[in-house]
């Protein structure tokens, strides 16, 4: 009768428990054995999971990179988006993975790394940092292919989660590569730029391989903050044209989007940054003449609208706690951007402001200070991966083929 009872006690758990969003479960795995069971059980996780597909924004995954050196930063930090004095940062967010990573991309709770360089064999993560649940993935290309140049190639993760079952059959990798051809007629004295396009790698986990898509976008723009955005179906990349590149992954279509305001109708060099918010393209400008939020309402007309604009003036008036002088420090632009916004998600702008990370709700026109630099230990400021990061119990699927899967396990 008690394995009776117990069963009918986990069952009624699992109805009321699933129904909390993720954040709250991991406190409640505390309240005692039993809950800390049910809760960290594969049949409460694909249930909370089917119950809740959209998953709130919980913090930003932050980490530096050297601007001319082949090795890597080691250093990750996890910054809560609640923001406010009793925040703290977190640098042990990853230490479940058998060795320190590089972050890449983010998607839905789950998030992709790989080693540390120089490294004689790295690997792929694909992770779920709230139950500590990882797969492991070859890394499929030269090791000595991999240099400072190299970082123009960037991962992004995407998946769908099907309500139904309360779990991802598969998710997929895409890696895009530009490829630039020079002219290599050198008797003409005219230079010319050459022409450049972008190049799509795939992985499927049903498959288990890499293969390259037939697809080629021609586009001689650089990607900046390399973050590939997923958004029903599409990947998303900034680049340094005055252009998002896109990715239909299931199409495996790409097309350039132009964004709402060119970099030359600004005095000095505006600073952008993309994200998703309510299921749709946000982009984000800040320059002398404050900031600016624009929504892509239609891919193929390029039509975005404004939905947020706030003068550097009143930020300033607004928190005159936090800045002073806003306007003339982001016209001088002394030794990189004063305001730099780094990432958005669900309407909350983390943006740099000097030596310190301030977390700006423009919905509710709300700012806390998220953190300083100090608190990161910051090395190299110089254009940091900034991932948004939604807490999620989404197990990660152990028939994934060619993947080595681990549920927390070190060593």
């Amino acid at each position: 009768m008690k394995k009776v009872y117990r069963f009918l006690n986990s069952d009624v758990l699992i109805e009321i428990l699933s129904r909390i969003p993720a954040k709250e479960l991991l406190s409640l795995k505390l309240v005692c054995k039993e809950w800390q069971r049910v809760i960290s059980s594969r049949s409460f996780m694909e249930a909370q999971v089917g119950r809740t597909t959209e998953v709130a924004l919980t913090g930003f995954i932050f980490q530096e990179k050297f601007k001319w050196c082949n090795e890597d930063i080691k250093t990750v930090s996890y910054i809560l988006a609640r923001g406010g004095s009793n925040s703290k940062v977190n640098h042990m967010a990853f230490d479940f993975l058998p060795e320190d990573v590089v972050m890449l991309a983010s998607c839905k709770g789950l998030v992709c790394c790989r080693s540390c360089f120089p490294s004689e064999q790295p690997v792929i993560y694909v992770c779920n940092p709230s139950n500590k649940e990882w797969v492991k993935l070859e890394w499929p290309w030269p090791i000595s292919h991999y240099d400072r140049n190299d970082r123009s190639k960037a991962l992004a993760l995407a998946f769908d989660i099907d309500p139904s079952k309360g779990f991802i059959d598969t998710f997929k990798l895409v890696r895009v590569k530009q490829v630039v051809e020079e002219e290599e007629e050198e008797e003409e004295e005219e230079e010319g730029e050459g022409e450049g396009y972008f190049t799509f790698e795939l992985y499927s986990s049903e498959k288990g391989t890499w293969r390259k898509s037939g697809e080629i976008c021609q586009c001689y723009n650089k990607l900046v903050k390399n973050e590939g955005i997923y958004i029903g179906g599409v990947l998303h990349w900034l680049t340094d044209g005055d252009r998002v590149l896109t990715f239909d992954v299931e199409k495996e279509l790409s097309w350039l989007v132009t964004v709402p305001v060119p970099a030359s109708e600004f005095r000095a060099v505006p600073e952008v940054c993309i994200g998703e918010s309510e299921g749709r393209l946000h982009y984000v400008v800040v320059s002398e003449q404050g900031v600016h939020v624009w929504c892509l309402e239609d891919y193929y007309e390029f039509k975005w609208t404004i939905v947020y604009c706030k003068s550097l003036e009143e930020v300033e008036g607004e928190w005159p706690h936090f800045f002073m002088n806003l306007k003339s420090h982001v016209l001088e632009r002394v030794n990189g951007p004063w305001v730099d916004p780094l990432a958005f998600k669900d309407g909350i702008l983390l943006m740099k402001v000097c030596v310190n990370l301030y977390l700006y709700d423009v919905k509710n026109n709300k700012m806390t200070q998220a953190c300083s630099i100090q608190d990161l230990k910051s090395q190299c400021m110089f254009n940091p991966t900034v991932l948004p990061h939604s807490l999620s119990l989404l197990p990660v699927k152990s028939c994934i083929k060619g993947a080595f899967y681990s549920h927390g396990l070190r060593y």
